[in-house]
């Protein structure tokens, strides 16, 4: 039997193809011949449909474990679940293709729903793929928002994403959508990320994939210790959003990423819906590299890093590029407040902010406008939210007449227009031999440089595997040279 291949089709269909070889036992009949003394066999019937559909629900009756194999195609027209308690593994090279079509009369868009655990094994070599068909993956629709996403639940316990690749999501959230029926968003207000964590007791690991192409956040993380790691973000949010959202209930290290025009903030970090049972978010953030955030957004509620609503943070070796706006602290003057204000056992600091010459094409002036045109500009603008004198104390911040250009081995930062958002797979963020970056960061020794899962990890019970947080680096940003 060949399972190379399966194809989910109609209301989440799966077809299987078999294949019957010959038995080395079978006597041979010349052609056109008849075998003495004895009867031409009845023609077997041929079946109605040789392949056999099985509902996608019935893998879960009789197992508790479901594997994709490598290679496998999924076509979803319907919206998915991976039931609580139970676990679904896809292996490298699978591609889940979701309808644009949607669910229903209403058009939902099709969700991924992770109730229970999920692991994505995918390779370097063979990606894994959550998509649309390829048709409709055009520049013209890298925000139409044409499906949900993944959503983790508040039963998941546990997911990898590793060498995964997830796009063109952003479906709206309305009546009739599974996170909207489960409580997670609220219908006509929310637009699905990416990615969604809610399960404060969850382990989440998602690794050297890329998140692009979708109308809100990359991830956004309503609970669980996490690492998000050595990953690129391109092009999260229309209107809003950020390539990493933190809220309450959260623990976590985000190291090592790239992150190309977020609409908003690459990093927005925040203790919002603290309380009793949901802990402040802890959140450790080093060694990532934002280039071109804020400046399809409107206003100033950011452009770079927001941390805000008492998340504990330490913000460093972060190496910012053409972004609006510094690190914004609203509330600061609220200290330790889970409604509001800034933590102030907090590190904002050694972080690089560098600028290209070139004038954003898109300046929002007026009377709650910044009218900042240069990324150079945001830098030194009196903005209110602006810590001055606690964040960015020791961070290198460029000027009109000092840039610091931090020489990247291929990304030309006076060309790339401050509002495009596709991404060139041709760049490259290496720093060449003597790029400022290289030198003035934290070396890891400092108190609060520690990340939180670099040595003891966080363990994924389904893969047997302990995964680890990548070390602070002693330069700014993603790579060193």
């Amino acid at each position: 039997m060949n399972f190379k291949k399966y194809l989910f089709m109609g209301a989440a269909l799966m077809t299987l193809s078999f294949f019957a070889a010959c038995s080395d036992d079978e006597p041979e009949t010349p052609n056109n011949q008849e075998t003495p003394g004895k009867e031409d066999p009845d023609e077997p019937e041929e079946p109605e449909d040789p392949q056999t559909p099985v509902s996608l629900a019935d893998q879960w009756k009789n197992s508790t474990t479901v594997t994709w194999p490598a290679d496998t195609v999924i076509n979803l027209t319907e919206h998915y679940e991976v039931p609580e308690g139970k676990t679904l593994i896809i292996k490298e090279g699978a591609q889940i293709i979701a309808s644009t079509e949607g669910v229903g009369v209403n058009h939902v868009a099709i969700e991924f729903t992770v109730n229970g655990n999920l692991y994505c094994e995918g390779t370097e070599e063979k990606p894994i793929l959550f998509s649309i068909p390829e048709a409709d993956r055009t520049s013209d629709n890298i925000f139409a928002g044409l499906w949900g996403g993944i959503v983790a639940s508040e039963t998941c316990e546990e997911m990898l994403i590793d060498h995964t690749i997830i796009e063109y999501t952003g479906g709206q959230v309305i009546e009739g959508s599974p996170a909207a029926t489960n409580g997670v968003y609220t219908a006509g207000d929310d637009a699905y990320p990416q990615i969604t964590t809610n399960n404060i007791n969850g382990k989440y690991v998602i690794t050297n994939s890329i998140l692009r192409n979708g109308w809100s956040d990359g991830i956004y993380l309503m609970g669980g210790e996490a690492i998000i790691a050595n990953n690129l973000f391109a092009a999260n949010g229309y209107d809003g959003a950020e390539a990493v959202n933190v809220k309450a209930g959260c623990k976590v290290d985000v190291a090592g990423n790239v992150m190309f025009s977020p609409n908003t903030n690459g990093l927005k970090l925040s203790s919002s819906g603290q309380s009793e049972t949901r802990g402040q978010a802890l959140i450790q953030a080093y060694n990532n590299t934002v280039i071109n955030a804020g400046w399809r957004r409107d206003g100033e509620k950011g452009g770079c890093i927001y941390v805000e609503k008492n998340a504990l943070a330490n913000v460093f070796n972060n190496l910012l590029v053409n972004c609006k706006f510094r690190a914004m602290t609203p509330s600061f003057d609220i200290p330790n407040d889970p409604d509001e204000g800034y933590a102030d056992n907090s590190v904002i600091d050694y972080n690089f902010y560098a600028s290209g010459s070139q004038k954003s094409d898109i300046v929002y002036d007026g009377e709650d406008e910044s009218g900042v045109a240069y990324a150079w500009q945001g830098y030194n603008y009196a903005h209110e939210d602006y810590n001055t004198g606690v964040v960015d104390v020791h961070s290198v911040i460029a000027t009109e007449n000092d840039l610091k250009d931090p020489k990247f081995v291929n990304f030309p930062i006076n060309e790339v227009g401050l509002t495009d958002y596709v991404y060139n797979d041709a760049w490259d963020f290496h720093l060449t031999a003597g790029s400022p970056a290289l030198t003035g960061a934290c070396n890891g020794s400092e108190a609060f440089s520690t990340p939180y899962f670099s040595t003891t990890g966080l363990v994924l019970e389904g893969t047997g595997k302990t995964y680890t947080s990548p070390e602070v680096q002693a330069h700014f940003g993603a790579y060193g040279e």
